[in-house]
Order: C-alpha cells, then sequence, then structure tokens
C-alpha cells in the first residue's frame, strides 16, 4: 500500500491541502496572511514531493492516472507558476483592495486541476482536470468586481469555455464510440493495430478534441477570446493563466496526440497536416496582430496566440523529441511571460491606466531596473540569444523539420522576425522617447521576489540549457502507444 501511495503524493497533498483543511481554514480563521502562507507551503511541498516521486513511474486508480516521468515535471512548473504568480498577486491585489482569502483558494484550484490534467491516462480525468482548472480561472477572471472589465473578461470567457469544452466532450465520446475505451492505452492499441470499428466517426471525434484544445491554447481560430480576457482579468491573473493554463493544455494534449496521431494511416498523415496548417496561421495570424495594438496587455496577449503555435510544431512532430521541445519551450515560456506581465501589474494604475505603450516612454530613466528587466523578458520571448526563449525555439524548429515539416519551420523563423519588430519597439519606446503624462510608479514590493527568479531562470535556460534537457530526458513520458 505505501508504495502506491507514494508513487501518487504530489496529487493527494494537493487535494487534501485544498479541499480538507485549506476550506476548512477559510472558514474559520478569516485572516488572509495565514492564507497566503498555507497555500505558498502547500505547493512550495507539491513540488518538493514531485522531485522525489518522479522515478516512480505507473499507473494508479485501474489505470487512469500516471505517475512519474513527465507529469511530475510538469507538477514542479505548475506549483512554480503558482507560487511566483501568488507572491506577484498580494501586493496587487492590495493595491486594488482586491485581496481576498478566496483568491488563493481559487489559484491553488487552479494547480490542482492542472495537476490532473498531466497526470491523465484517461480522457474522463483529463476532462476533470480541465474542467477544475477552467472554472477557477473563470471566477478569477472576474475577482474584480467593481470592475466592469474583470466582469466583462469573466463572462466572455465562461460563455466561449463552455462552448469549447462541449467540443471536447463531443470528440471523447466519438473516439469511444471508434475505439470503445477512453483510455489512452488501449486507444494508441487501437489506431496502431488498425482496430477502428468506425475510422471516419475516431477521425471526426480526433479532430474535435483538436478543435477543444486549440482553444485551451488560445490557437488560431478558436484565439478571439484571449485579447480580450487577458486584457480585461487583474494582470496577476493574466500572468498564471497565460502560463500555466497554456503549459496544462500541452500537458494533456502531449499524450492525447501520440495515441491519436500513432501509427502511419492516412487519418494520422491527416491530423499532422491540420496541426501543422494551424500552428503556421496561429504564429502569422499573434505576431502580425501584435504589431497593430498600442495595449501592452492585448500585444502581450496576441504574442501569447504565436507561442501557442510555436509549441505546436512539437505536437506535429509527433515523437519523443517533439514532446521535450514542448516541454523546454513551455518551461521557459512560463518564467519569461510572467516576468513580462507582472512588470505590466507593477505599473498599472486603477481602472486600467498606464497600460497603453506610450505610458512606457521613457522608462529606462525613471524606472532603470524595471525596464531592464523587461527588455530581458521581452528579447527571450522574441527568441534573441543567449536567453530560454532562443533555444527553446530552436528545439521546436528543429523537431519539425525532423518530422519532413521544413515549410513549417520557414514559417516560424519568419514569424519569429515580425515578432521583432512590436518586443523590441517596446524596448526602444522604455529607452529612447522621452516620458509623457503621470511617470509616478508603484512599488514593487514582494512582487520583487518574482521577478528575480524569473530573471535568473530565462538566463539560466539560455546559457546553460543542457542542464534541463536533461532533466526532461531523465523523466521520459509514461506513455507510449
Amino acid at each position: 500500500m505505501m508504495p502506491a501511495l507514494f508513487q501518487v503524493l504530489p496529487l493527494v497533498v494537493i487535494w487534501l491541502a485544498l479541499g480538507a483543511v485549506g476550506i476548512v481554514i477559510q472558514a474559520y480563521v478569516r485572516n488572509t496572511k495565514l492564507v497566503f502562507g498555507y497555500y505558498l507551503g502547500t505547493l512550495a511541498l507539491t513540488a518538493i514531493l514531485a522531485v522525489v516521486t518522479a522515478g516512480a513511474k505507473g499507473t494508479m486508480f485501474s489505470g487512469m492516472i500516471t505517475t512519474g516521468g513527465y507529469a511530475n515535471f510538469f507538477d514542479v512548473l505548475f506549483c512554480s507558476a503558482g507560487i511566483l504568480s501568488m507572491i506577484a498577486a498580494r501586493p496587487y491585489l492590495q493595491r486594488l483592495d482586491g485581496e481576498l482569502d478566496e483568491f488563493y483558494t481559487l489559484l491553488v484550484s487552479a494547480v490542482t486541476g492542472m495537476m490532473l490534467m498531466a497526470h491523465s491516462n484517461h480522457m474522463l480525468v483529463t476532462f476533470i482536470g480541465v474542467e477544475l482548472m477552467s472554472i477557477s480561472f473563470y471566477v478569477m477572471s472576474g475577482f474584480l468586481r467593481s470592475d466592469i472589465r474583470s466582469v466583462e473578461a469573466a463572462l466572455k470567457y465562461f460563455l466561449l469555455g463552455a462552448f469549447a469544452s462541449g467540443f471536447l466532450v463531443y470528440g471523447m465520446a466519438l473516439i469511444y464510440g471508434a475505439t470503445g475505451s477512453l483510455e489512452f492505452g488501449a486507444i494508441g492499441s487501437a489506431v496502431v493495430s488498425d482496430a477502428l470499428r468506425f475510422p471516419v466517426l475516431f477521425a471526426i471525434g480526433a479532430t474535435l478534441l483538436v478543435i477543444g484544445f486549440c482553444f485551451k491554447i488560445a490557437a488560431f481560430p478558436f484565439h478571439q477570446w484571449a485579447p480580450d480576457v487577458y486584457e480585461g482579468a487583474p494582470t496577476a491573473v493574466t500572468a498564471f493563466m497565460s502560463t500555466g493554463g497554456k503549459a496544462a493544455a500541452f500537458s494533456a494534449l502531449i499524450p492525447i496526440a501520440s495515441v491519436v496521431m500513432a501509427g502511419d494511416s492516412v487519418v494520422t498523415g491527416q491530423m499532422q497536416l491540420m496541426v501543422a496548417i494551424v500552428s503556421a496561421v496561429t504564429m502569422l495570424v499573434g505576431n502580425i496582430s501584435a504589431i497593430a495594438q498600442s495595449n501592452v496587455k492585448r500585444m502581450l496577449a496576441y504574442s501569447s496566440i504565436a507561442h501557442a503555435g510555436y509549441m505546436l510544431m512539437g505536437i506535429v512532430n509527433g515523437t519523443t523529441s517533439g514532446s521535450e521541445a514542448i516541454v523546454f519551450y513551455a518551461t521557459a515560456y512560463t518564467f519569461m511571460q510572467i516576468g513580462a506581465f507582472v512588470i505590466v501589474g507593477i505599473l498599472e494604475r486603477e481602472e486600467g491606466g498606464h497600460l497603453q505603450l506610450d505610458d512606457y516612454a521613457g522608462l529606462g530613466k525613471r524606472q532603470p531596473v524595471l525596464a531592464a528587466l523587461m527588455s530581458i523578458f521581452l528579447f527571450s520571448l522574441a527568441g534573441i540569444p543567449p536567453l530560454g526563449g532562443f533555444f527553446g525555439k530552436y528545439l521546436l524548429f528543429v523537431s519539425a523539420i525532423d518530422a519532413g515539416f521544413t515549410w513549417l519551420t520557414i514559417v516560424a523563423v519568419a514569424s519569429s522576425v515580425i515578432s521583432v519588430w512590436f518586443y523590441l519597439g517596446l524596448v526602444v519606446k522604455m529607452y529612447f522617447t522621452e516620458p509623457s503624462g503621470d511617470t509616478s510608479e508603484s512599488p514593487s514590493g514582494i512582487a520583487a521576489i518574482t521577478l528575480a527568479v524569473s530573471t535568473v531562470a530565462v538566463i539560466a535556460l539560455g546559457i546553460v540549457p543542457g542542464w534541463i534537457t536533461s532533466v526532461i530526458r531523465s523523466w521520459p513520458p509514461m506513455l507510449t502507444p
């Protein structure tokens, strides 16, 4: 019994800490500082346990949950994103008079859903994880109830998210009808052995699954919600939602794609081409649209759409090398995107003030440290060496070439060149434009911790990428079709 419990310890701890203890603490002790510290410790403990149990590979609960491997790596990444977001969110919410205990409960609840998605070996478990994460995000997006933009963002996200969930459920139902199972291994075996009951039904179901996940990662043509939601949601929420949420979606998409696109059938080739086309168009639409934005949060939102396109290149590859590239890039992207949004949150004012590009004019003189850090994050997002974003893109580009999609890599390189225009444009604005209007700044508080960790991580991932890639390769995926 103990070995089995040891394998699934990270999930058990965060579930018990959230449901059995955390909510009880909130019910009887109205102390926001205590709740903050408790959940911060919970995420830290969960991350440590994920590292300790990384080698305990196997399945639990009748094969519905996997343990060890990539799942544990993603556990660490989700908990890290949660910790950094919590630390940055506290001064942000205090400044806007919006700090409540429930915010931290929702954040940890979202992390729990993300972990379920990463550990899933069954489509029902995947769906439960997706909904737990999504419902938490819906509420967090509208957390500033007195801000009409926040409420509007939550409503848009909820309505479109529910619509996307319908695609997921319907796709899963059709795949069950075609294979007789919702367990990943059984689906993969049916695909490889060409034992599908209804091949056309399977193809339709797989397409609907891809559509559902395209919404979750904000890929074309299901990306229109992202700019409005990212802009209207509290910036601290946007930082977490655009990083942890995207990484979680890919943690679920990697094993699903590996079984749906298994073998060398005609359906597999068609699915691969479809994902490649979606990847190419997503990169181009995201980066070209970002050029036209005057609001920093909308610019980063369209940038986030483009980065989803980059990561889809690893799905096109369909092998372990493609998965490794996605995991590495998701790690680098988490730190550089959180860092950028935290700076946006520090500079932001009530009712959406100081969110225009012009508000960053002269930041290099007013706040040289913030301007320097923002430049590092923007350079990394653009893929400029020697930062983490560059090496992540390199791995993804190579994975696409290895899969025979050289044209997709050419599109990706062209898209990256386009992105340099608006990333460096903001840097030029910070250092080579005179400030105008209100130039007062807010103190960063403990958000400086998040900025320091994110900066070190982005630089380290670019200078010594071999360390993290060796860790990824030592924690291989559990699922093999």
